[in-house]
């Protein structure tokens, strides 16, 4: 197994578009791109759930070398990362050879791709396309997760969106 190398975000992105993964950029990266200066040291996705996509999203893995997090395991879990398994899995919190990636198909107060696809914007990085979850979307997902570090991010968040729509 190839060690774990330092975060690069770019990194997971571009393998993710080389295969051709259908999928919403969610968390605290969408935030950034939103404009939030809050660091975030992992990438976290919405992919779609078609049976194709989830074979892209298979062989995405496999390049990036995706093994589970866990606690005390610096180089992670090996898992099955087929596309039928992938279809039985609610959320993977994983370690890539470009740092970590989690993956929930259902974030916290959506649908899942589908709804988040709707509202997304699509943008490109240093030639990669990006597809991002709206600011709102984004919003709405932290405050039903509910988790101590999301409510910490909120009113920042908030107050982004209060401003790009203020903005003439």
């Amino acid at each position: 197994m190839a060690e774990r190398g330092a975060f690069d975000p770019q990194a997971i992105l571009r393998a993710l578009e080389r295969h051709g993964v259908e999928y919403v950029l969610i968390g605290g990266l969408a935030a950034t791109l939103h404009g939030s200066t809050y660091v975030t040291t992992d990438v976290d996705i919405t992919p779609s759930t078609t049976k194709a996509n989830l074979e892209r999203l298979a062989r995405a893995l496999e390049e990036l070398d995706a093994r589970v997090r866990a606690p005390g395991e610096t180089s992670g879990l090996a898992f099955d990362r087929s596309a039928a398994a992938l279809a039985r899995t609610s959320i993977l919190n994983l370690t890539t050879r470009h740092g970590d990636l989690d993956i929930a198909f259902v974030p916290a107060g959506t649908r899942g791709f589908e709804d988040l696809r709707r509202h997304a914007i699509e943008i490109t990085i240093q030639e990669t396309r990006v597809v991002i979850a709206a600011l709102e979307d984004v919003i709405r997902s932290k405050e039903a997760a509910g988790r101590e570090k999301d409510r910490a991010t909120l009113p920042h968040l908030r107050r982004l969106l209060r401003e790009r729509d203020d903005a003439p």
